[in-house]
């Protein structure tokens, strides 16, 4: 016995068609191996966790790094928007770190398709980094932060 499936028939309902984003080739590289993590960060890029919160709780914080929800990354790494972060301009040096690599990427592109061509992914994300060792660093401005933290 088989039976079938009619989907139903839409009538009167009109879908808005958007503009599909389109951007040249990036003259800047879209990715960051883990082995260049480091050195990127040293030479003033800005590592951004776009993990959930869950995701972070599990595997552990990137140190130093932005926590910023997958979710509203464009809205906050993009200048001018009504969300923008402060540090936020088309020349900031962003690198995305998702859980394995490809939200991220997906992320970067955009960025760099809005004019941040600063904006890299780093390949394998964060499951590669902790495979390799890789846990971002704290400033010691930034442990201070927290031992003055704990110590109140």
């Amino acid at each position: 016995m088989t039976a079938s499936v009619l989907s139903p028939v839409l009538s009167g309902t009109v879908f808005a068609a958007t503009e599909p984003t389109v951007a040249p080739a990036p003259a800047a590289p879209l990715s960051l191996q883990v082995s260049e993590y480091a050195q990127a960060v040293a030479a003033g890029a800005i590592p951004v966790d776009v993990r959930s919160h869950r995701r972070r709780q599990i595997d552990g914080a990137l140190f130093g790094a932005l926590a910023v929800d997958a979710a509203e990354v464009l809205d906050r790494l993009t200048p001018g928007t009504d969300h923008s972060l402060r540090t936020a301009r088309e020349d900031s040096r962003w690198i995305l770190v998702s859980e394995d690599g490809h939200e991220a990427e997906w992320l970067a592109w955009h960025l760099q398709a809005r004019g941040i061509r600063n904006a890299v992914f780093v390949v394998g994300g964060h499951r590669r980094m902790r495979q390799a060792g890789v846990n971002g660093r704290i400033r010691p401005d930034e442990l201070a932060l927290v031992s003055a933290h704990e110590n109140n």
